[in-house]
């Protein structure tokens, strides 16, 4: 996770971003440290990015790699914006013990676009990353990859339409998806949970499942039950400040999956 020390909406490269509403400096970073604080409570430990000054997205620190089994794939932003981003990331993971560690080839925003589950690869196109980078990602990481096409530009990235909750199980937006895609995740996962529109609005799915608590945001009130059914704790947050730069739960979380 990145601080958001440095998080301003001075630009805008998604639906969600409004240069003209001002953001609450310390409370974005009071709602940040909840998170954190909130994560390490349940037993995770949480590592911190050095925030850069001149990269007020860093806090979106899911967009930085991917990190399956201890390998590291870096990011290639699309927007220029966000392009120093990736030098600082790949620094941080090879300054931390990972020495699997491979520079992309092809535009991607690495958890943005890539989800894992046990069996695939989920991998989200259409407005950020590039269809070439899904050949690249199972080239790396030797995981079949399902590619799913984005149609909605409110959920510009795979991980603002879906999310994945343990296992081979999720939780998507249908809407969001192109009508093949829909078939496929229809096919893939005939049991998943469906979110609402007002659901995916509050970006309730761009959330961070640990296989047993789900932290979510707050506002996505109708997804609660149906996770409790399922087994899962849901752990609401408030992230709505980090809301106006068109992120939440899952986009400031970086998860570092270790080797077998």
């Amino acid at each position: 996770m990145c601080p958001p020390a440095h998080f301003r909406v001075t630009y805008s490269i998604n639906p969600w971003m409004d240069p003209g509403k001002p953001v609450d400096i310390p409370l974005a970073l009071a709602q940040w440290e909840e998170l954190r604080d909130r994560y390490r409570s349940l037993g995770h430990t949480v590592e911190e990015l050095e925030p850069v000054p001149g990269l007020p997205d860093m806090v979106y620190a899911a967009n930085g790699a991917t990190v399956v089994d201890g390998r590291v794939l870096g990011a290639r932003f699309a927007h220029r914006e966000r392009a120093g981003e990736a030098a600082a990331h790949l620094s941080w993971y090879r300054s931390n013990g990972f020495t699997d560690v491979h520079e992309p080839e092809h535009i991607n925003e690495g958890e943005g676009d890539f989800a894992v589950t046990d069996t695939w690869l989920l991998a989200g196109r259409g407005f950020r990353s590039s269809p070439l980078s899904h050949g690249e990602v199972q080239e790396f990481f030797g995981r079949p990859v399902i590619g799913l096409d984005l149609v909605d530009p409110r959920y510009y990235h795979l991980d603002t339409a879906l999310c994945v909750l343990g296992g081979d199980e999720v939780m998507y937006y249908p809407p969001a998806f192109s009508k093949g895609s829909r078939a496929v995740l229809e096919r893939l996962f005939p049991d998943a949970v469906v979110a609402s529109g007002p659901d995916a609005e509050a970006l309730g799915l761009n959330a961070v499942s640990d296989g047993r608590h789900v932290m979510l945001p707050q506002a996505a009130v109708g997804l609660l039950e149906p996770l409790r059914q399922r087994g899962y704790e849901p752990v609401p947050v408030d992230l709505t400040e980090l809301l106006k730069g068109g992120g939440s739960v899952k986009c400031v979380t970086a998860e570092l999956r270790p080797a077998a």
